[in-house]
């Protein structure tokens, strides 16, 4: 009988993880075991995924709001820094700011808007129209934007962002000033020492502000990107990718876990003959239709994976077949010529009408996605993700 299962994600419980923990044999043993427990069996080219956090948290990747403090002050002077282009994040950046606002005696913080890069709105596009204003060219002072659009809140967290920065700046003792602008050149105008606090557009912005004459340009991710007083970092994202821990420390990114995929990947052929790939993931990579949140607030979707999770998907679109191709044809006949067409298929569909509609995005990225909306980001327990039959297509039984 042909085989009526297709993708299969599984969230995987395992032990809560502390510092020092084997995740080699944590997350083989804990995938094992779910599958002797749930009787089906792991086979070839299976995906066996980790969430970011439990590696981290098994290396101790660990920051205080002391240590980039400390950081903040020996690159950027300790005096006046434009802090650019944050998101809108208790979780993410507030803590992170307590930091900033502690290496520094003044912080002129800049919002993008009406929302910051990951879609968190500040206003809606149309108060915008109404008022009148171009987010294009207009800089706003607070005073300004509160008299155009008063105390707006989070429509999910209901905090007022505006207020919160303000005063969590101003508790971590420097001098708030907040403005709200697009144009990363804007904030010349008010200090040439700036941090770039944007995730995916960091590179464009700090170099429109090197080559407009800033004396002093660092990213988020070139603070914390060595140690500082033993302290854990990340050399290649610093700051980007972190969470709150606890209030005086940041977890951050995980940083050299390439490694471990490949250990976790021998181990689990060596106790059962099948090659799985394995891969460690962040933030899903998609945006909320209602709220307009793009959810990859991590630098990458996925800092580390096998090498058969490299590339993009290579697909059919089977409605287009059905309704192109083969039109003429039902039932049986149907089914085989597609399957004939998909075994006969082309390495390489780049540009091809029969893939129009497929996803072209990397495999890493949208099998991450799958994971993080399968482990969810809560109280769920399931940190390990196995997902099957996802290489599968119609001609598999």
């Amino acid at each position: 009988m042909s085989r009526k299962v297709g993708t299969i994600s599984r969230g995987v419980r395992a032990p809560i993880i502390r510092r020092g923990d084997d995740l080699v044999e944590i997350v083989t043993t804990s995938v094992l075991e779910a599958a002797a427990s749930e009787g089906y069996a792991i086979r070839d080219r299976d995906v066996v995924a980790m969430t970011e956090a439990i590696v981290a948290r098994a290396q101790g990747n660990y920051c205080s709001v002391a240590d980039i403090a400390e950081d903040v002050r020996a690159k950027l002077g300790g005096e006046t820094i434009g802090v650019i282009f944050p998101i809108l994040s208790r979780n993410r950046f507030a803590i992170c700011l307590r930091g900033i606002a502690k290496g520094a005696k003044k912080v002129v913080l800049m919002l993008s808007y009406p929302s910051d890069e990951d879609g968190n709105p500040l206003v809606s596009l149309d108060a915008l129209d109404e008022k009148g204003i171009d987010p294009y060219k207009d800089v706003l002072s607070l005073a300004k934007y509160r008299e155009l659009f008063g105390y707006e809140k989070h429509t999910f967290t209901g905090v007022d962002y505006v207020e919160y920065y303000e005063t969590l700046i101003r508790e971590s003792g420097a001098e708030p000033e907040i403005i709200f602008a697009n144009n990363p050149k804007a904030i010349l105008d008010y200090t040439q020492n700036v941090l770039c606090c944007d995730i995916h557009t960091r590179a464009r912005t700090k170099r429109i502000l090197k080559a407009a004459g800033a004396k002093c340009v660092y990213g988020l991710d070139e603070i914390m990107d060595a140690p500082i007083n033993g302290s854990g970092f990340n050399e290649n994202y610093g700051l980007l990718g972190s969470n709150k821990a606890t209030e005086d420390q940041v977890k951050l990114f995980p940083r050299a876990c390439q490694d471990l995929v490949e250990d976790i990947q021998k181990k689990i052929l060596e106790k059962t003959g099948k090659l799985v790939e394995v891969m460690v993931y962040g933030d899903g990579a998609f945006k909320d239709p209602v709220g307009k949140i793009w959810e990859l607030a991590d630098p990458v979707v996925s800092p580390a994976y096998t090498a058969g999770l490299e590339g993009t998907p290579n697909e059919l679109k089977l409605k287009y077949l059905a309704d192109n191709q083969f039109a003429h044809l039902s039932g049986e006949a149907l089914r085989q010529a597609i399957k004939e067409q998909i075994q006969q298929k082309d390495d390489n569909l780049v540009g091809k009408m029969a893939s129009e509609g497929t996803t072209p995005r990397r495999l890493t990225d949208l099998i991450g996605s799958l994971c993080d909306l399968t482990s969810g980001s809560g109280d769920k327990g399931t940190p390990i993700v196995h997902i099957q039959g996802y290489f599968d297509n119609y001609t598999n039984e």
